[in-house]
């Protein structure tokens, strides 16, 4: 905890940096031919969308079992960005919902995450509790959390309350409970019913924090762990007895932030890419620390301890992250690779398991810390810069104890996000269930909320629900059963 000395200084120094980033923002120039992450498929929505009854057109048969609502977050600003400043992870938070019951789509609703922005434009006054000036619109997740929903995002940012229908209830530090910032992605043990996560802060450049939520939605832990360099950490992974610290040479850019971009991180090959294995209640100081090649993942799928004691964890690895572009991700090639750590040897052996380039990795999650058997994971274009624009068609299951993988096309023009896995009721295979998501057609700027067959994954959808409008790609999203 820092002191009220440490406290002051902080924000007397942020003060005079971020004086100076605004002055030297007006020298930036905008990209040519526009910014890819406010033009064609990312262009953000002009206002909210409620749709209900016969405005949610249906083919197939929506299966009875699903009840409860599909959520997904991502930037939507809500006033006009500077484009020469501009980052895809900076604009305020929309939250996407579909409401599923008794085999019909009951509504569909696009609602802002009320921060400074979004009540600005709609003139509203803003919701109470803690909030940041910036970065206060939660944009990257969205969980449900004992009965209650939440906006979450990484770097320092507050959780954001929301109500059944989606509107703002108030940004909401889990009821007090929280002393810091929180992250895009905790992870729940299906044993414990907590959730695990690695959180950091953009003003804080020396250490991260475990940090643990109990069944209740409060946080019962908030351990640091020593850093250098400030870096960005996307996302963790558990087992039953460890948590895992991607800590990846993507590190806190003064030179970016004083130059006026609004993202201040940056590849930084001086900083030792490594993965820190941390026993669940154990002291941040007895982390053990095993080196690994140069590379960033934002996104892990499973973790699972093996017959010989190794951490057994797949990624998506990204060969580097920000180094050249201020806009968005730009690595050349996405493998999706399984990591072998030996924490007692301090080793990291990598394997690829895919060499196309693919991201947003998701499985069954009952099955987080044991051993798997599916991931799916999202295709992204091959070449450079690959995920400027959502520009591929298919999603990829691999089966990782076949070591085969199925491809799903969704044909030209249509691009999906993340699916989740939904069990069915009862079920206990990891294909007895559903996989959830939204493809965005571009032949008429339309997105579809597909519901496949995990057991017929190539095959016809399950059901369609046909919504008449765009929705960006975004980031995160679950399905919160009623």
């Amino acid at each position: 905890m820092a002191s009220a000395v440490e406290t002051t200084i902080r924000t007397v120094v942020g003060k005079g940096l971020m004086t100076l980033a605004n002055v030297n923002r007006r020298f930036l120039k905008a990209p040519v031919g526009g910014h890819p992450y406010l033009t064609g498929i990312h262009a953000p929505l002009q206002g909210e969308v409620t749709l209900t009854g016969t405005q949610l057109r249906v083919t197939g048969t929506i299966p009875a079992a699903l009840r409860g609502r599909y959520l997904r977050n991502g930037p939507n600003p809500a006033l006009p960005p500077n484009p020469a400043s501009y980052h895809w992870f900076l604009g305020a938070g929309m939250v996407h919902g579909l409401a599923i019951a008794d085999g019909a789509a009951l509504w569909y609703h696009g609602r802002w995450v009320r921060g400074r922005e979004a009540c600005e434009r709609l003139g509203e006054p803003l919701p109470p509790g803690p909030r940041l000036p910036r970065n206060d619109a939660p944009n990257t997740n969205v969980i449900g959390v004992a009965g209650r929903t939440f906006a979450i995002v990484e770097a320092g940012g507050f959780p954001v309350e929301l109500a059944h229908d989606l509107s703002t209830i108030a940004h909401n530090k889990f009821d007090g409970t929280l002393a810091n910032g929180y992250t895009a992605h905790p992870h729940l043990c299906p044993v414990t019913g907590e959730r695990h996560a690695i959180c950091y802060r953009a003003d804080v450049t020396d250490h991260v924090w475990h940090t643990v939520m109990d069944g209740a939605g409060h946080i019962v832990r908030e351990v640091p762990i020593a850093v250098r360099h400030g870096p960005s950490i996307h996302d963790c992974a558990i087992t039953p007895d460890h948590v895992l610290v991607f800590d990846l040479p993507v590190t806190f850019s003064m030179g970016r932030l004083v130059a006026g971009y609004g993202f201040p991180y940056e590849w930084n090959p001086a900083h030792q890419a490594r993965v820190g294995v941390l026993e669940r209640g154990a002291p941040g100081d007895s982390i053990i620390w095993c080196d690994v090649d140069p590379c960033y993942v934002f996104h892990p799928a499973n973790a699972f301890v093996d017959a010989e004691g190794r951490i057994i964890v797949d990624v998506c690895a990204h060969d580097r992250m920000f180094a050249a572009s201020t806009y968005g991700p730009d690595s050349q090639a996405v493998p999706f690779e399984r990591w072998t750590i030996d924490p007692a040897a301090r080793t990291v052996d990598r394997m690829v398991i895919d060499a196309r380039a693919q991201e947003f990795p998701r499985y069954d999650e009952r099955r987080t810390g044991q051993p798997y058997r599916y991931a799916v994971t999202v295709a992204l274009p091959q070449g450079e810069g690959q995920m400027m624009t959502i520009g591929d068609t298919r999603l990829y299951r691999h089966d990782l104890i076949a070591g085969t993988s199925a491809v799903r096309d969704f044909g030209p023009g249509r691009h999906p996000g993340e699916f989740v896995f939904v069990p069915r009721p009862g079920g206990d295979a990891e294909d007895d269930g559903w996989y959830l998501g939204l493809v965005v057609d571009m032949t008429d700027e339309t997105t579809d909320f597909v519901i496949l067959d995990a057991a017929d994954f190539t095959g016809p959808p399950a059901a369609t629900i046909h919504l008449p409008h765009r929705i960006p790609p975004g980031f995160h999203g679950n399905w919160v059963a009623d």
